[in-house]
């Protein structure tokens, strides 16, 4: 699957519309770069924030968030790491999508934690923080979260997103 606008289309279909520029990669990269050094405290705002607005979702977490915290943070370096060669962490979000409906995640939980990333992103970066970069990684999330949501759902929960 190649998502980033560079030619033909390879492997799964993906949405047409959501598509991502070099430039996109590029920013969002540089953007984290940022962010690892703060990882930890990145990862409390992320949680503690997606509690705040979405309790119902605290009971799919251990009480130690520790662990939950730096898989978290490892999983986002690895798919920014990844994002100039999807091809290279498809696989992996595949099955941490398929994990997560066996922890009672549901498809409509997908943009609730997309927003949770964005305002967590946007706090950690501060003045860094431009339209152009929350376009890039509002673009990122929804390329992949939509891959994500129709390899646990199938192809029509990815279409009702």
């Amino acid at each position: 699957m190649n998502l980033v606008r560079n030619g033909a289309h390879q492997g799964k279909p993906n949405r047409q519309d959501n598509i991502m520029t070099p430039e996109q990669v590029t920013v969002i990269q540089q953007s984290f770069s940022k962010v690892a050094p703060i990882s930890e405290a990145a990862a409390v705002m992320f949680y503690d924030r997606l509690f705040e607005v979405a309790p119902s979702v605290r009971a799919m977490f251990p009480q130690d968030m520790t662990e939950q915290r730096k898989k978290l943070m490892g999983m986002l370096a690895a798919v920014v790491g990844g994002l100039s060669n999807l091809q290279s962490i498809l696989p992996a979000a595949s099955a941490l999508a398929r994990r997560h409906v066996a922890y009672g995640a549901k498809a409509e939980h997908y943009p609730v934690v997309g927003a949770t990333l964005l305002w967590t992103l946007e706090k950690g970066l501060g003045d860094a923080w431009t339209p152009e970069l929350a376009a890039a990684w509002t673009e990122a999330y929804g390329v992949l979260s939509g891959y994500m949501i129709s390899e646990a759902y199938g192809p029509q929960a990815q279409a009702a997103e």
